[in-house]
């Protein structure tokens, strides 16, 4: 799992092995800026995203979620 300060937020992004097909899914959880610095205030749960595809590669389904992640940040 990699994850990466962009402004006030932090992003996890990473590729999970699939159970129940071959291949990989992009996972993105997303946090905001939070009064306690022992708080991660998690503004975007842990979820699959771009569900339709599946990955052949952890590395393909990371570089997915963190496309995702920075997409969302910019709206």
């Amino acid at each position: 799992m990699a994850t990466e300060t962009i402004g006030d937020y932090e992003i996890e992004y990473s590729g999970i092995h699939l159970a129940d097909v071959e291949g990989w899914g992009a996972f993105v959880t997303i946090f905001g800026p939070s009064r306690n610095p022992m708080h991660r205030n998690e503004v975007f749960p842990h979820q699959r995203v771009a569900v339709e595809t599946v990955f052949r590669t952890e590395g393909e389904a990371e570089q997915e979620a963190r496309r995702v992640a920075l997409t969302m940040l910019k709206h």
